[in-house]
């Protein structure tokens, strides 16, 4: 099977890559080779604030993973019509445009003549192939970077390896995590000699109340402390790593599916094993939280912590500021 959907995808790139579009803006685009949760929304985040800040007009490209909406027409900002990462997007990046659609042509097109954007960034567009990129950036996992590098279904890879000779800059994400990356330097320099790679770490800001995104609590402070961790995500893994890094007790853990939409019986069954357990808070993502909206959350004393992070770049950051500016510059 792993066969067949390799030899599928590489009709499928030369196909689109036969007449590719070319966009009447800068194309960024920001994805993986792999399933998983790489830490691409994040870096898609940075680099929105960055080039804003330096005086661009930015608009995020996203098809909306799991969202109920499926024909194009007017978003509400909803995670259920936007998908939760768009919607996570779009509430903390606030004037910066989050547009939502399948068809990303057509939503560049939308993000031109709405917002007089200058550059567009692809959210999980390295199999974005109908496009022309000027830009193309992928985010690789430091603690598991290629699972047992075979193609899906057998393994993680969503294309070949070979294909990273596409990419202008390899991020790095998840250092703090696994810092010796010696290794895996040195198999991405062989496959893409001329790519920029590029360090980066998850650094935890502080925790917020889930009812009260404004009020950023210290970082310490569920340090010594033991927690019920609730994830719904591509790598809870990770997220737990990071927690314990905190010197934080992990009690009950629940993991779910990643983009999982939790319901009312699931909150139940969460509250339940905390109580009994005797811990100090249910601590969840930033990407579950946005799910835990509907839910009657107020009906429990135990207070549902939010852990925010920010995508923090520790090696090669002036090189990759530099790449951003000159290409938008242009």
């Amino acid at each position: 099977l792993s066969l067949i959907y390799g030899a599928i995808v590489r009709i499928l790139i030369l196909f689109y890559c036969f007449n590719p579009r070319r966009l009447r803006c800068k194309v960024i685009s920001v994805g993986n080779i792999t399933l998983g949760g790489t830490g691409k929304t994040s870096l898609v985040e940075y680099i929105a604030r960055y080039l804003k800040q330096q005086g661009h007009e930015v608009a995020i490209l996203s098809r909306g993973y799991k969202r109920k909406t499926i024909d194009y027409r007017p978003l509400t900002m909803d995670y259920l019509t936007m998908g939760d990462e768009p919607f996570m997007l779009a509430n903390k990046l606030g004037d910066i445009p989050v547009i939502v659609d399948a068809d990303r042509i057509r939503s560049a097109k939308k993000a031109m003549e709405d917002y007089q954007v200058d550059t567009v960034l692809l959210d999980d567009g390295f199999q974005q192939w109908r496009i022309i990129k000027d830009l193309e950036i992928v985010t690789i996992d430091s603690t598991d970077p290629f699972g047992n590098r075979h193609l899906l279904p057998r393994g993680i890879l969503r294309e070949p390896l070979s294909s990273l000779r596409r990419a202008d800059i390899l991020v790095l994400t998840k250092t703090n995590l696994n810092p010796d990356t010696v290794d895996l330097q040195d198999v991405l320099s062989r496959i893409n000699p001329s790519a920029l790679i590029v360090e980066s770490i998850h650094q935890p800001l502080g925790f917020y109340n889930i009812n009260q995104l404004d009020e950023l609590l210290n970082v310490e402070i569920l340090k010594g402390g033991t927690v019920t961790l609730v994830s719904g995500i591509g790598d809870p893994d990770s997220f737990e790593n990071l927690i314990i890094s905190l010197g934080i007790n992990i009690g009950p853990a629940f993991r779910f599916p990643d983009h999982y939409n939790y319901s009312v019986e699931d909150l139940k069954k969460i509250m339940e094993a905390s109580q009994n357990k005797n811990v100090d808070a249910v601590v969840t993502t930033e990407k579950d939280a946005v799910r835990f909206h509907r839910l009657p959350i107020t009906d429990y004393r135990l207070p549902i912590l939010c852990l925010r992070i920010e995508l923090k770049i520790t090696k090669n950051e002036n090189e990759f500021r530099s790449r951003l500016l000159s290409l938008c510059s242009l």
